[in-house]
């Protein structure tokens, strides 16, 4: 039985092992026939060892269009910076691959052997770089390639199934374009190929490619800080630092405001202010869009004069207030409620004003969690991405801030800035939450004032001596209510008793 068992046991062990063998084996073939490719550090060129040609000038468009192009529709369109380049656009099941005709008769390449199989292998290695793992050439197992003269022509065009690619077309002067067609218009190419990227490289002699070598870590490192393009954090900054202000007076405004209006009122207006706080991001952009716009009559008073309240940095401040007003409102708010009223009613009695009453006690008492609140909305506007991508659009320098880099950055292939831009954010992130921290614990230290016996003010257990907790709570906060009266009637009589009672 003993050795029935061991025998089932072996063979289990190897039925799932030599799976794992023959895939290993499999691998280890693949990789010693497929061809090691030196690519240049800065990712943009590639060789050989042993081939004629090399890639050089590489490029990668991994989002294309589907507007219409002077009118005309084109189906899906990527944009090419000359036509004479190798150009390879690929989809969810198979990659249409396109050779210029002048650069196959220099180097020897036709529509199959094993010039074109280096074709493929330089383009892999040199998309591995950009597609950021998504849709990575290298794993593509279907190809279509040609060779053709790029234009207009028949010989520029190769159909699969009912979908034309067309390369090197001339759309417009001096601009050039790879287009996707479907038979007619109201093929949807987008939705029936998917189309992941488009990318090219030109074709060069192989010891004329240039092949830079890669650097260490700190040369990499002070070499990319020194390339990398800082603008989205002073968009970022300034545009933070301009919507606090708003984001602060508008919130203490509106959390005032619903302190002195009716119950009913304060349903209302609450719902209101409250509302962006619950709404997807993106939904607030629309709506601000619809209202801002020049479909409006404010939107195109602003825009006549000069100050247009849609994709431009305006936008950007817009955006961040509407996001992070609900976040300074609320805490306000929950501030101001928590205010004993008998000390607004004796400040009133001494002849204190509504607007002296709010600066010399509402604030000072709710200073920490206004600070809090303050912090909060900073954070808040600081990570907004798609109100501000709806409403501001992602201009360089202008409207694109971090998270907006992050975004577009990770899309078109670029790892090591959005990595960066990431790091960026974590720290802030990090800064914020420890101040909030640090802040809470020094206002708890403050409020919890120590006792004439020098004991901790916290307050006994129920059951111990010295009374129940109800009765020791009632003397301290009758002790703190006292306290808080004789100190504004202090403050009352030093200024000389303004309509106070001696």
């Amino acid at each position: 039985m003993l050795r029935r068992l061991m025998g089932l046991g072996l063979a289990l062990c190897l039925a799932v092992l030599s799976p794992q063998a023959a895939w290993a084996e499999s691998g280890a073939d693949a990789s010693q026939s497929a061809p090691e490719v030196e690519v240049s550090a800065d990712g943009d060129a590639a060789r050989i060892e042993g081939c004629d040609f090399a890639a050089e000038a590489f490029e990668c468009s991994r989002t294309g269009s589907a507007r219409a192009v002077d009118g005309r529709d084109f189906g899906y369109t990527y944009r090419m910076s000359a036509p004479d380049r190798v150009a390879v656009v690929n989809t969810a099941d198979y990659a249409v691959l396109f050779i210029p005709q002048e650069a196959a008769d220099r180097f020897g390449i036709a529509s199959e052997g094993p010039a074109l199989d280096d074709v493929k292998s330089l383009l892999a290695a040199l998309d591995s770089n950009f597609s950021a793992r998504v849709s990575p050439l290298a794993g593509q197992d279907e190809w279509y390639a040609f060779v053709g003269v790029p234009g207009d022509g028949p010989d520029a065009s190769l159909t699969v199934g009912e979908v034309t690619y067309t390369f090197g077309r001339e759309l417009t002067e001096g601009r050039f374009y790879v287009t996707v067609e479907g038979p007619d218009e109201a093929y949807d190419v987008k939705a029936e190929v998917r189309p992941a990227q488009m990318d090219s490289f030109r074709l060069v002699a192989a010891d004329a490619a240039h092949i830079a070598e890669k650097a260490g870590p700190v040369e990499s490192l002070g070499a990319f800080l020194a390339s990398v393009d800082l603008s989205p954090l002073w968009v970022t900054l300034k545009t933070c630092g301009v919507a606090i202000v708003f984001v602060f007076v508008l919130g203490l405004a509106a959390a005032y405001f619903t302190m002195r209006i009716s119950k009913r009122a304060q349903d209302v207006f609450d719902t209101i202010f409250t509302i962006p706080m619950v709404l997807p991001p993106t939904v607030c952009g629309f709506l601000l869009l619809m209202a801002l716009g020049r479909n409006t009559a404010l939107g195109q008073f602003f825009q006549d004069v000069g100050f247009p309240l849609v994709f431009s940095w305006q936008a950007t401040v817009i955006a961040a207030v509407v996001v992070a007003f609900p976040l300074m409102y609320r805490s306000a708010r929950g501030a101001f409620e928590s205010l004993d009223p008998n000390m607004m009613d004796a400040a009133r009695t001494l002849g204190w004003s509504n607007g002296r009453i709010f600066v010399k006690l509402m604030l000072p008492l709710s200073w920490s969690s206004i600070a809090s609140g303050t912090v909060l909305a900073f954070a808040r506007a600081l990570g907004e991405f798609g109100c501000t991508l709806f409403l501001a659009g992602n201009q360089l320098g202008t409207t694109r801030t971090i998270p907006i880099a992050i975004y577009f950055e990770w899309m078109n292939g670029n790892t090591e800035a959005t990595w960066f831009w990431t790091v960026v954010l974590l720290v802030f992130s990090f800064v914020v939450i420890l101040f909030i921290n640090l802040w809470s614990r020094h206002t708890t230290r403050y409020r919890q004032r120590p006792r004439l016996d020098g004991r901790s003010p916290k307050p006994r257990r129920s059951g111990t001596r010295g009374g129940s907790r109800r009765s020791h709570g009632d003397s301290w906060r009758g002790a703190t209510d006292m306290g808080a009266a004789c100190g504004v009637a202090r403050e009352g009589d030093l200024l000389g008793g303004e309509g106070g009672v001696r």
